[in-house]
Parts: structure tokens; C-alpha cells; sequence
């Protein structure tokens, strides 16, 4: 240990002068040792064997009173209104000068104060009697002289006078209780009073002596926190002085990666080592953050605020795979159509890239809602509110949110409209311009679609951010050169999900300095300290670097990123309850092609009031029973076969035979009698179908 002489903390920062601060103390023992954690005034506190605290300030908070002659604790603030009065010593002193040196008021302060002597004390030519009150009015000390003390004395008839008593006077000598009333900041605030014992003035509260020590907020510094730690003197806690022998030791300050971050540019380059090593659920899943071991050294080489997209691969793989990706990546992309299953997809889309064009990879034909067949092009024009009649009600009206598109038709459509003149009236109600129809498309609508695009140019990463809206589909056409591996170059299809401006910190291995990776320090938590060590490169010869510009991530980061992102984003609409027992479709056919028939007999494209959805609630009704299902007879059965009278197999009435293709000649057996079944022989194929069907006939 540092020191030998072994106090309480209690008792060691009480006797500490605010005037020396700071100091050191080393911890020797107590219930806060062995590494066990408290937490103390949303603090956690861990003190063991050993440790070093740095005291910096220290700050008065409370009073501990403690009852002598019970041993009872208890606290009162320092601010406490009570007053207190000095309790006299019950030990006699046996001379003057034990009794001023060893009282441990200041007389000088604290003048005057009474005491009185059991014996008789003869002053030259003055006696005073046995149990003489006397008060000290003054003390007197020369240089080459005896001291004495100048005391008031009253004798007989209110009389009374001076004398001067010698220090070295012997007898037996007490203090008087004094009228002196003090509170407890003016009590601790003098070192002197903080030893005596006081006692209440208000007696009924507690008239008992008492002994008063104060609690302080300690302010001090440990290694391995970032942070001042503050925790009272009153924890049971042994320390010793170590402030001569701790002098020049630097306490290891652990600084998170935002921490790092905000640090100046001229802390760049640095060496750091790693104090906490990240989580093990990270969000990361790449090759360095695995190589990051506790204790191991890394370079920060400088911080920048990186612009960054987040890929995904499809999710028609075994594992989708998600990638963070600078926007210097060098290879270049090309751009892939994308895929919509619902009529909000289009939606969200078109809001975000006008125009948009899109074909139909999966015929659709439900009761009330527009007909669609594969093959055929939409352009989605704009979503508009459609008003509505309900069914029910007739005089109410309802809105529906729907995607007005263009319906583009094929030139040979309209060679084959000219030569229909019997749907004259439903032209009308289809508007037509330069061969294309407008449908609206309810939003709840599930469908499935495919970007059509007529652009095969190469662009770069950050180009693609400039001129398109996100998210976009791509392929890597041309890899990244500068990279060893890159990961990208074997996907088919790629989604760029979003972009982003990151926080990053370019580091690298000390063992490998020449090989960096950026560190987004908002999605990594860990905790390093810089060391003064030398960086592993001369000062004028930095080496050259090769960043990693791709980092995989895992789909938790996806999620969280998603999470933050979309937070306030409104969920698709549900789809309205439809009146599936009305049979009457408003839909406003359109003139129907030689090519439109072939492809769907039943086309047709609802007006614009989307009159083709019924919203009044009701259900279709279900399919007519068989007959006899709903009647109390049961079914007729049918009988069982018990014997056998041929060899031949009657024919399966279950299976529709083409006697004409093929015929089966079976040999005739005889009956055998002495068979306990009572099954037939027949073909082995015959026989398989008339096991089935037997089986599948239900005997009530």
C-alpha cells in the first residue's frame, strides 16, 4: 500500500484541507472492494483493493449525528434552522495549561468560557476557595515569561475582580456548561467545534449528547472513466494517502467512437487501443470486426463525413445479404426494372419518379375491380380521391383512393376498332387519346408488375443518387479494380435502398496500417483510449492506403436503419368491404379487340367513378348444397358384396373406359370355397382403381 496509516473515508476527508486539493488515495479495504458494484445517485460505483482516487473537490451535503450513549445515527441537512449548544467534558483537567491546550475550542475566537477548581488555589496573596466559578477573559504568553490567564472572578455581595492565574496552576480543574448557541454550518464550518459534542437546545427533540461529523459529496477521478465521479464520504470504505508516490500518473480516459469523433483534426492520425470491443449482435458482419480483440491496437488515421448507400441483394436468395457501400465505389452499374405486387407499390413509386411506365406479369380478373392481362403497359398518371354511392344507401357517398393510369394499347388494336361499329355507346364512355384508356386502379388492388425501361447506360454510384429517385434497382456490370474481392460483382440484381450521410472514422490495424476501413461511429459501440506510443511508419513517410469501400452489414442494421427511417410512414390502405351478393357491374366496357378477346373474353375498364366496387358490406352468397344435404334422410347405401360368382371383374363404374383402344382378355378361375376372404382376382390395374374408390365412398 502507499501509506501506513490506515483511515475510514469518513475520517479521511473530513481532516482533508480544500486548500490541498487535489490528492491521492488508495483503497485498502471495505464492503466496496472486490470489484462489487452500487449505484449511487444514478452512479455506479465500483471500488476494489487497490484502486487510486483522484479527489478533485469536495462539497458539504449533510450532518451525521450520532447518539453516544446508544450508538443512533441520524441525518440532518446542513441547512438545518436548530441550534446547538458545546457539551462540557466530564474528564477534569489537571492543570490550567492542559486544560487550554487540550480544549479544542480556539480561545481566541471563542473567548469568553467558564471552569471551575475542586480545590483551593492560593495566587500570591489572593486564596480562592473550592468550587470558584472562573472566566477566562484572556490568555497571556511572553517571551522569557511564565504564561498565565486573566479570569473574572465574583465573590460575596456581587462583588468582583481580576486575577491572574498561572498556567502551570495544578488541581482539578472543569469546564462550566456555556449559553453559547451555535448552528451546524457555523459548527462545521470551524475545526475546532467539529470535535466537541453538542446537545439540542429543544430538549424534547433529543437531550443526550452528541457527536457531529460531516458528510461530504466527494468529486474525484478513477481510471477507465470518462466521467467525474461523485459518491459521498460516508461509504465503508479504508483508504491510505498515496499523494506523494501518485504525483505523475495519468488515469486512462476511455472515449466512445462519437466521442473520437468530435475530438480536432490534429488528433489525426493517432494510436489507440481498443478498451471495449464492440457488442457480439453487431450490425456489422465484415472481416475487421471480427480481428477486433480486446487490447489489440488500432490507427486512426482521420474522421470525414462519408456519403454512403445501402444495398440489398433479392429476397429470393437463401440469405439476403445488405451492404453499405461509399458512393467512391469504383464499378459501374446499369439499371434492372423492378417489381410491384400492389397497385400502392405504384403508387409510393410513381410519387417519388413521375411517369412511370410498368407492364403486367400476371393476369387479374376479379369482380369489380379493372381487368388486367399479361402482356399489357400502364403509365401511372396520378392518385386521385374517387367518390363513391354506397349501395345500400343510395343518397350516401363514400371516397376511395385510386391510381389513375394510361392503358397504352398496341397499333393493331386500333386498325381493328374501326371495323366494330356496334359499341359505339361504349366508346363514349371510355376515355380514349392516341390509342391509350384511362382505368383507375383501387390502391388496396394486388397485382403484379414490372418496370419497363429502355435505358442500358453504365453509371457510376454517385450518379445514379443525382439522377434518379431512390430505391432503384442495378447490376454491377464492371468491378470495383481497386478492391481484392468484390462482393458486389456476383449478384444479378441489386436494390439501392438508400443513401446517406454517414460519420466515419478511416482506421486500420496496427499490424496492417496500409489496409483501412471506415467506422460509422453512430452504429458501432465501442470504447478505446489513445497511448502515446509512436505511430509504425517515419513521421514524413505515411503509407498509402487502400480503403475498403464495401461493408456488409447484417439485416438487424437494415431493420434499425429502416426502423429510423420510415418511423412515421403511413401503412398500404385496406381494402373497403365489398357487396359480393350484388350482381350488377357499372364497369363502362371498353371496344374490345380481335388480340384483347383473345386474351381475356371478359375485359372490360370501370368509369371514373369506379363505379365496379360495391362498399356496402355485404357477402356474395354462397354456392347451392347438393340436393338431399339439407334434408333429414340420409343418402341410400350401398350394399356390400359378401361372394363371388365369377372370375371375372365386373367393369369399374368409377373409371370411363375406352374399350375400343385396348381390351383385357382375364382368364376365368374357379370359385375357391375354402377361402376365408371374400375379395375377387382381378387385373392388378383394375383392381387398384376399384380399391380407391371403394374406400372413398362414404356409408352412412
Amino acid at each position: 500500500m502507499a501509506g501506513t496509516t490506515v483511515l475510514s473515508l469518513q475520517q479521511f476527508i473530513a481532516s482533508l484541507d480544500k486548500s490541498c486539493l487535489p490528492t491521492f488515495l488508495q483503497v485498502c479495504s471495505g464492503v466496496y472492494f472486490q470489484g462489487s458494484i452500487y449505484e449511487l445517485s444514478g452512479s455506479e460505483v465500483c471500488f476494489s483493493t487497490g484502486d487510486l482516487i483522484k479527489v478533485i473537490d469536495i462539497e458539504l451535503l449533510s450532518v451525521s449525528c450520532e447518539d453516544i450513549s446508544n450508538d443512533e445515527k441520524f441525518e440532518l441537512p446542513i441547512n438545518h434552522t436548530g441550534l446547538f449548544k458545546v457539551v462540557p467534558e466530564e474528564m477534569p483537567y489537571t492543570s490550567v495549561e492542559e486544560m487550554v491546550s487540550l480544549r479544542p475550542l480556539d480561545l481566541e475566537s471563542c473567548l469568553p468560557f467558564t471552569f471551575t477548581n475542586r480545590s483551593k488555589i492560593t495566587v500570591g496573596n489572593f486564596t480562592l476557595g473550592a468550587g470558584r466559578a472562573l472566566t477566562v477573559l484572556s490568555i497571556e504568553r511572553r517571551a522569557g515569561e511564565v504564561g498565565h490567564v486573566r479570569c473574572h472572578v465574583k465573590g460575596q455581595q456581587e462583588t468582583s475582580a481580576e486575577v491572574c492565574i498561572p498556567l502551570s496552576a495544578q488541581g482539578e480543574f472543569k469546564e462550566c456548561e456555556s449559553e453559547e448557541r451555535f448552528t451546524l454550518r457555523e459548527i462545521m464550518s470551524s475545526p475546532c467545534l467539529c470535535s466537541r459534542k453538542f446537545r439540542f437546545i429543544n430538549t424534547t427533540k433529543c437531550d443526550r449528547p452528541l457527536v457531529l461529523c460531516p458528510i461530504y459529496q466527494v468529486h474525484a477521478i478513477m481510471s477507465m472513466r470518462k466521467n467525474v465521479l461523485k459518491f459521498p464520504s460516508s461509504l465503508e470504505v479504508d483508504v491510505v494517502d498515496a499523494t506523494e508516490l501518485c504525483e505523475d500518473v495519468n488515469f486512462v480516459t476511455p472515449l466512445s467512437l462519437t466521442e473520437v469523433f468530435s475530438l480536432p483534426e490534429e488528433s489525426f492520425p493517432a494510436l489507440v487501443e481498443i478498451l471495449e470491443v464492440p457488442e457480439t449482435r453487431s450490425l456489422f458482419k465484415c472481416s475487421w470486426l471480427s480481428e477486433m480483440k480486446l487490447g489489440s491496437n488500432l490507427i486512426f488515421h482521420k474522421k470525414s463525413s462519408t456519403a454512403m448507400v445501402l444495398l440489398s441483394s433479392l429476397k429470393s436468395r437463401k440469405s439476403q445479404q445488405f451492404f453499405l457501400v461509399s458512393q467512391q465505389y469504383g464499378g459501374r452499374f446499369r439499371r434492372r426494372p423492378r417489381e410491384f405486387n400492389s397497385v400502392y407499390e405504384l403508387h409510393v413509386a410513381s410519387s417519388q419518379a413521375p411517369a412511370l411506365k410498368v407492364g403486367v406479369t400476371r393476369s387479374c380478373e376479379e369482380e369489380g375491380l379493372p381487368a388486367l392481362s399479361v402482356g399489357e403497359q400502364l403509365e401511372v398518371v396520378r392518385c386521385e380521391t374517387v367518390e363513391l354511392p354506397c349501395e345500400s344507401n343510395k343518397e350516401q357517398t363514400q371516397f376511395v383512393e385510386a391510381l389513375l393510369c394510361l392503358r397504352l394499347q398496341d397499333p393493331d388494336d386500333d386498325d381493328d376498332d374501326d371495323d366494330d361499329d356496334d359499341d359505339d355507346e361504349d366508346e363514349d364512355k371510355v376515355k380514349q387519346e392516341n390509342g391509350r384508356e384511362e382505368i383507375f386502379l383501387p390502391l388496396y388492388m394486388q397485382g403484379h408488375f414490372v418496370e419497363v425501361l429502355s435505358d442500358s447506360k453504365k453509371y457510376k454510384l454517385k450518379d445514379l443518387g443525382k439522377e434518379f429517385s431512390l430505391p432503384l434497382n442495378v447490376k454491377v456490370v464492371s468491378r470495383d479494380t481497386e478492391l481484392e474481392a468484390d462482393p458486389l460483382a456476383g449478384f444479378a440484381c441489386l436494390r439501392i435502398e438508400a443513401a446517406m450521410l454517414e460519420p466515419t472514422i478511416q482506421a486500420s490495424f496496427a499490424h496492417r496500417p496500409e489496409h483501412c476501413f471506415e467506422i460509422p461511429t453512430e452504429w458501432l459501440s465501442m470504447s478505446v483510449h489513445f497511448n502515446k506510443d509512436p505511430l509504425p511508419w517515419p513521421s514524413s513517410q505515411p503509407p498509402k492506403c487502400h480503403l475498403d469501400r464495401v461493408t456488409e452489414v447484417t439485416d438487424m442494421f437494415f431493420y434499425e436503419f429502416r426502423k429510423q427511417g420510415n418511423s412515421d410512414a403511413a401503412p398500404p390502405p385496406r381494402p373497403p368491404k365489398r357487396n359480393m351478393s350484388s350482381s350488377k357491374s357499372l364497369k363502362t366496357p371498353s371496344k374490345p379487340s380481335k388480340k384483347s378477346i383473345e386474351k381475356s373474353s371478359n375485359k372490360s375498364v370501370p368509369s371514373t367513378e369506379l363505379a365496379t366496387l360495391t362498399l356496402d358490406g355485404k357477402r356474395r352468397p354462397p354456392a347451392p348444397l347438393p340436393p338431399g344435404i339439407l334434408t333429414a334422410q340420409p343418402p341410400p347405401l350401398v350394399p356390400r358384396k359378401h361372394s363371388v360368382t365369377t372370375g371375372n371383374a365386373r367393369p369399374n363404374t368409377y373409371v370411363q373406359r375406352e374399350d375400343s383402344k385396348k381390351k383385357v382378355h382375364l382368364p376365368e378361375i374357379a370359385p375357391d370355397v375354402d377361402s376365408d376372404h371374400d375379395y375377387e382376382t382381378v387385373d392388378e390395374t383394375f383392381a387398384t382403381i376399384l380399391k380407391d374408390a371403394q374406400e372413398n365412398v362414404m356409408f352412412y
